[in-house]
């Protein structure tokens, strides 16, 4: 990466670095972070022109060392409210990355995640974690500090960097332009590296705090029909998949689908792969239950996945709910429920908060769910569109978090939604 001075006004910045494997905004988004001049105002002098938010850095013949002006009005520095906006910063899109700056936005409202964060310490817990992961919470770590502390949108650049070491799927190019992400494939990602960073060392039972936050516990049985062959499975998965058919009308008929699945694999009794049927069921629920509402399919006519705007339902119009089959000596009333709470509507993925739950599994026995965020994908086709968050902050207020522009929203508005987008 070529290293540049740059000239704004009386200052001079004397060594910016360049990573010409990004788009020249994501460089005026460093700018931004050392002059206060937001990219769509600076006026970046290049040889043979302006910089556009699109050239070719292959094409500047940018040196090491060069010397670079730029002209530019910064944002009037505005001090710090005593109360702030009653909302976290907004982040800037640095090339298609609405997908990454959404699931940040909805995971940083969850505070028991933060303060893990915050203990985090800079060296890393365990000797048995990864360099890319411990630098991966770090940045996470990172970030959420700036969200907290900033009024201004922030680019969350070097996340986003680190991001793309770790995962590289995440760094694709089409036509020299980064291409759109999956938000789930996102999600599910980071949480399985913070689970692995922040286990606790202190602990016998090496607790997991993104498990005990997000993890759902589930218990399947996996029987083969052509051969007779049945075993029970445990596992721990961070998300319940609603799969939305034109045939489903109503939340527990999507969970009810998604708990159901066909696979594939070796049959010891036969000596050959047979098909396998998998019936799970929910042993244990989390803190924060995230649901992936999958509303994508493969059409044929246009050769592309294709989206079911589809609102679902209960069977009286309400709240969406499911009790969980367990054994318990409480009262009726400690029934274990999900719930689509607040909702009725369509949301592509969401987190909600149990009220009330303690953190010792073993005796989490209730959980009725409020509605926190709202991770949703506007537009018709899986490889477009755009991604946005809905997070209801401290004050009970939504904020629509649109990259770098909040947006306050009604509570009805939050309940309108289907597939990212209002009917």
């Amino acid at each position: 990466m070529p290293t540049v001075s740059v000239k704004w006004q009386k200052e001079l910045y004397p060594a910016v670095e360049i990573d010409t494997t990004q788009p020249p905004y994501v460089f005026k988004c460093q700018l931004y972070d050392l002059t206060g001049v937001p990219p769509e105002r600076q006026k970046i002098v290049m040889k043979g022109g302006l910089l556009k938010d699109d050239s070719d850095w292959s094409k500047l013949g940018v040196k090491e060392g060069q010397k670079l002006m730029m002209m530019g009005t910064a944002d009037e520095i505005v001090k710090a409210p005593e109360k702030g906006p009653g909302h976290s910063a907004g982040l800037f899109n640095l090339g298609n990355t609405c997908y990454m700056n959404s699931t940040m936005q909805c995971l940083h409202s969850v505070p028991e995640l933060k303060s893990s964060l915050i203990e985090y310490p800079q060296a890393g817990r365990s000797n048995d974690l990864d360099q890319s992961s411990h630098l991966l919470t770090v940045a996470t770590r990172d970030l959420f500090n700036e969200l907290d502390k900033n009024v201004k949108p922030v680019a969350p650049m070097q996340f986003w960097m680190v991001l793309r070491k770790k995962y590289p799927q995440f760094g694709q190019l089409h036509n020299g332009s980064f291409m759109q992400q999956d938000a789930e494939e996102c999600w599910t990602q980071i949480l399985y590296t913070l689970s692995q960073a922040l286990r606790s060392p202190s602990s016998s039972q090496n607790t997991d705090t993104v498990k005990a936050l997000f993890g759902i516990d589930l218990v399947s049985r996996v029987h083969c029909a052509e051969s007779g062959e049945e075993s029970l499975e445990t596992e721990s998965v961070y998300s319940l998949k609603c799969h939305i058919s034109h045939e489903v009308n109503h939340l527990h008929e999507g969970l009810k689908h998604g708990l159901k699945s066909e696979l594939e694999k070796a049959s010891p009794s036969l000596g050959r792969s047979a098909v396998y049927l998998k019936d799970s069921h929910i042993n244990g629920l989390p803190k924060y239950l995230t649901i992936q509402f999958v509303r994508f399919f493969w059409k044929r006519e246009s050769n592309q996945k294709a989206k079911i705007l589809r609102m679902l339902r209960d069977e009286d119009g309400r709240k969406a709910g499911l009790k969980l089959k367990e054994k318990s000596s409480a009262s009726v009333d400690n029934d274990v429920k999900m719930s689509d709470a607040e909702n009725g509507s369509g949301e592509s993925s969401k987190a909600t908060s149990g009220e009330g739950v303690v953190s010792d599994k073993k005796t989490q026995l209730t959980g009725v769910y409020d509605l926190v965020a709202v991770l949703t994908h506007k537009g018709r086709s899986a490889d477009s569109g755009h991604y946005v968050a809905w997070v209801k902050q401290e004050n009970g207020k939504w904020i629509q978090f649109d990259d770098d522009n909040p947006i306050p929203q009604r509570e009805e508005d939050i309940t309108k939604l289907s597939g990212g987008e209002p009917l």
